[in-house]
C-alpha cells in the first residue's frame, strides 16, 4: 500500500496524519501541534474537505506504531559508510577492546560522518529515539560525546537521544577514567556507564560505588554493561540492587545484557528478578543469538522494565547489524519463544511505548500528549508486523516526515 501526501511535495511538518490504525485498532486521524499529538479522532471516510490542506498526510489505513526506541546502541563506533572492514582480534571482551583501541583511529572513529550514517539508518528503519553509549576513555576523552551531539544536531530533531558516558576500556583499572565520567556528567551526559565490575576492573564494589557517587553528585543515571554470567554476574546485580536502594536511585539504574539472569536455575532466577523489581532496576537486551534468553515475561511481571537495542552496528567488535530494530524485535520474540498474539504485542511494546523511560520520556505512544513519533507499516495487525518486520512506509519524528517508503529524508 502506498502512503500519499495531500500536497506535492510531501509536507515537512504534519498537522494531521489521516486514516491510520494505531496498534491495529480502528482507523483514526492523529492531529499534531508543535510536534506533539493533540487529538486522536475517529477517521471519517466521508470527510474530503481537508484533502488539499497543507500539512495533511493520508496514511492509507496502514498500521501505526509509535516510533521505535533503540534502548542500547553505540552510534559512535561504527565503520558503516567506509570500505568493508574485516573482523579481527581475539573473540573475548578484552580481546575486542584491545582490537578496537588499535584500529579505531585509522577508521576515523569517532567521527561525525560515520555516526551520522548510522543514525540515518536507524531513522530509515523507524527508530526515532535512542539511548546510546559513547566511549569515554584516556585516548579520546569526551570527544566522542561531542561527535555524537554534532551528528544529532545535523539531523535537526529526527532522533531524540540520551547519552551514556561509557568506559569501554574499564573504570578503575585505568586511573583517570572515573574523573572523565564525572566530567561527562558535569558536561550533560544523561547517564554514566560501567563495564563488568568484576571481570574487567576486578573490583566490583569499587566500580559500582564510584558510579553511584557520580550519580548522587550530579543526578544522572547509571547503565552498566554486565557480560559476566552465572553466579558472578548475579552477585554484581545484587550489588547494584543494594547500592540502588541505599542511594535512592530506583528507576535510574540499568543492567545492560545481564546474561547471568537467563543462566540461573529457576528458583534463583525468580528471587533475583524479584529483587531487581523491588529496587526499580531496569534491563536492556540486544537479543543475542547463542546466549540464554532473558525471562522477558517474568521480568515484566516483576516490574523490571526491559528495553531492546541494536548494540554496535558494523563496528570493530562485529560486522553484523542493519539498524532495523523491528527486525530485531522479531529476533527477540523468537528467542523468547513468544507465539501468542498478546505476547507478540508485548514484544512490540518493548521496542516502542514501554521503552519511554529509557530515553527520558514520560510517555511514548500514539496518545494525546505524546511526541508525534509514528511509524506506518503495511501489516494486518501488530503480531503480523512483529513476525514480518515489513518496510517502514512512513516515519514521523516530532511531527516531521523523516522517511518514506524505506528511504530516509534527513
Amino acid at each position: 500500500m502506498t502512503v500519499t501526501p495531500s500536497t506535492s511535495p510531501a509536507p515537512d511538518r504534519i498537522a494531521v496524519l489521516r486514516h491510520v490504525r494505531p496498534w491495529g485498532g480502528e482507523p483514526v486521524d492523529l492531529h499534531v501541534t508543535d510536534g506533539v499529538i493533540t487529538a486522536v479522532v475517529p477517521h471519517d471516510p466521508t470527510r474530503r474537505g481537508d484533502g488539499a490542506a497543507e500539512g495533511v498526510v493520508d496514511g492509507g489505513g496502514l498500521l501505526a506504531l509509535p516510533g521505535l526506541v533503540n534502548a542500547h546502541a553505540h552510534v559512535d563506533k561504527s565503520w558503516w559508510g567506509k570500505p568493508w572492514v574485516s573482523y579481527g582480534g581475539v573473540a573475548t571482551t578484552q580481546g575486542r577492546i584491545a582490537h578496537e583501541r588499535e584500529h579505531r583511529d585509522a577508521l576515523g572513529i569517532p567521527g561525525t560522518d560515520v555516526t551520522l550514517t548510522v543514525l540515518r539508518e536507524l531513522v530509515r528503519h523507524g527508530t526515532t529515539a535512542v539511548r546510546t553509549h559513547v566511549d569515554v576513555d584516556l585516548g579520546i576523552g569526551l570527544r566522542g560525546i561531542e561527535v555524537v551531539r554534532e551528528a544529532l544536531a545535523a539531523l535537526d530533531g529526527a532522533v531524540h537521544a540520551e547519552i551514556v558516558a561509557f568506559p569501554q576500556d574499564g573504570v578503575l583499572r585505568r586511573p583517570g577514567v572515573l574523573d572523565l565520567l564525572d566530567a561527562a556528567a558535569v558536561a550533560g551526559a544523561d547517564h554514566v556507564g560501567g563495564l563488568d565490575p568484576a571481570s574487567i576492573d576486578r573490583d566490583p564494589v569499587g566500580q559500582i560505588d564510584g558510579l553511584v557517587a557520580i550519580a548522587e553528585r550530579h543526578g544522572v543515571g547509571i547503565d552498566v554493561h554486565l557480560h559476566d554470567g552465572g553466579e558472578l554476574g548475579a552477585f554484581q546485580i545484587e550489588l547494584l540492587v543494594d547500592r540502588t536502594l541505599r542511594a535512592g536511585l530506583q528507576g535510574r539504574v540499568n543492567v545492560a545484557h545481564g546474561f547471568a539472569v537467563g543462566e540461573l536455575p529457576a528458583s534463583r532466577q525468580a528471587d533475583l528478578v524479584a529483587a531487581m523489581g523491588e529496587a526499580g532496576l531496569t534491563m536492556t537486551t540486544v537479543a543475542p543469538i547463542g546466549a540464554a534468553p532473558l525471562p522477558l515475561l517474568a521480568l515484566r511481571r516483576a516490574g523490571v522494565a526491559v528495553g531492546l537495542g541494536t548494540d554496535g552496528i558494523r563496528d570493530l567488535w562485529s560486522p553484523y547489524g542493519t539498524g532495523d530494530l523491528l527486525a530485531l524485535t522479531t529476533q527477540l520474540a523468537r528467542l523468547s519463544r513468544l507465539r501468542h498474539d498478546e505476547e507478540l504485542v508485548t514484544a512490540a511494546r518493548v521496542a516502542t511505548s514501554d521503552a519511554a523511560a529509557f530515553v527520558g520520556r514520560a510517555v511514548h505512544d500514539l496518545v494525546v500528549g505524546a511526541p508525534a513519533d509514528v511509524v506506518l507499516v503495511d501489516a494486518e495487525n501488530v503480531p503480523d508486523a512483529v513476525v514480518r518486520a515489513p518496510r517502514r512506509e512512513l516515519v514521523v519524528a516530532g511531527g516531521r516526515v523523516v522517511a518514506r517508503a524505506g528511504e530516509v529524508l534527513v
